[in-house]
This record gives structure tokens, C-alpha cells and sequence, in this order.
């Protein structure tokens, strides 16, 4: 309604026409297809602060051999249980949603990468207590 060139009306229809909601890793176009370790350190921050609060876990937290709020957070964030969507844009006014189930997928690969290595190089069981 405000824009009054063309080519601004010719974006804000086409912005409309495009799904922003990512469903797949192959869709997403804005960034990497991974967390940015400032995606992760926001999200595992919010929950943590959540959970100091007092809110209740998402996972079952006698697994995990830990109370503590950040780690409860980084596994709620690997299981991929946190209903939240990251939304990534670019100068020009174009974002995507990104759900956390799409990245936390590819960080358990990584993880499990990370364990493997652990166990060949340094004889490391348990990863998860150094990398928290």
C-alpha cells in the first residue's frame, strides 16, 4: 500500500508467492544448513533460562545424569523437541522458517561423528560431558 514503485509492488507480491517455511534441509537457501554456533547459544540459552524458571523438561532427564538447566537444554535441542522455528533473512527483506527438528538432525550426525572420533583417538566413552 505505501510502496510506490513498481518494482517495490513486483517484490512484495512475490515475497508473498514463495513458502518460507522450510520442510527440508535441500530447501534451505539462507544460510548454512547447519546451527550457527549463535543460533545454538540463543536457543540453548532461552531454554535454559526456561527451565531455571521453573518450566518442565521436554525430555526425560534421568537419562541424561545431569540437573543442570544449559545441559538439559542442549539435549532437549538434539532431540529436536523444542517447538521453535529460526528465522534466517538476508538485507534485501527475503527470510525462511527453519524448525529446530530440520538442524537438530544434522547435529546428532555431527555428535555421533565427534563420538566416534573420541573413542578411536583419545579412548572417550562419553562425549556429551565435554562438549556441554
Amino acid at each position: 500500500m505505501f510502496i510506490k514503485s513498481g518494482v517495490g509492488v513486483f517484490m512484495a507480491i512475490k515475497e508473498q508467492k514463495e513458502s518460507v517455511l522450510v520442510k527440508s534441509v535441500q530447501e534451505i537457501r539462507i544460510g548454512p544448513k547447519r546451527f550457527t554456533k549463535y543460533e545454538k547459544a540463543r536457543i540453548v540459552a532461552a531454554r535454559a533460562l526456561q527451565l531455571a524458571a521453573g518450566a518442565p523438561p521436554l525430555i526425560d532427564i534421568s537419562k541424561i545424569g545431569s540437573r543442570d538447566p544449559v545441559v538439559i537444554a542442549y539435549y532437549e535441542l538434539l532431540a529436536g523437541v523444542l517447538p521453535l522455528l529460526i528465522k534466517r533473512a538476508k538485507p534485501n527483506g527475503e527470510y525462511q522458517l527453519i524448525p529446530i527438528k530440520i538442524l537438530a538432525e544434522i547435529e546428532k550426525e555431527k555428535v555421533k561423528q565427534l563420538q566416534t572420533l573420541a573413542e578411536e583417538l583419545f579412548d572417550v566413552h562419553d562425549i556429551m560431558k565435554y562438549l556441554v
